[in-house]
């Protein structure tokens, strides 16, 4: 008798894996964080003018 608790291991891994942050470099990563804060900073003058 096969063990009902037993679950054969079926993890498909993704062929082409999508975007991740995990893959930029440090330089790539600080470039986007300083894009992010001048969108903040360009929404909070356009808030405030």
């Amino acid at each position: 008798m096969a063990d009902r608790h037993a679950h054969p291991v079926t993890h498909a891994v993704p062929q082409a894996p999508g975007w991740s942050l995990l893959r930029l470099s440090a330089l790539g990563r600080m470039g986007l964080a300083a894009g992010v804060v001048a969108l903040l900073w360009i929404a909070t003058f356009a808030v405030i003018a």
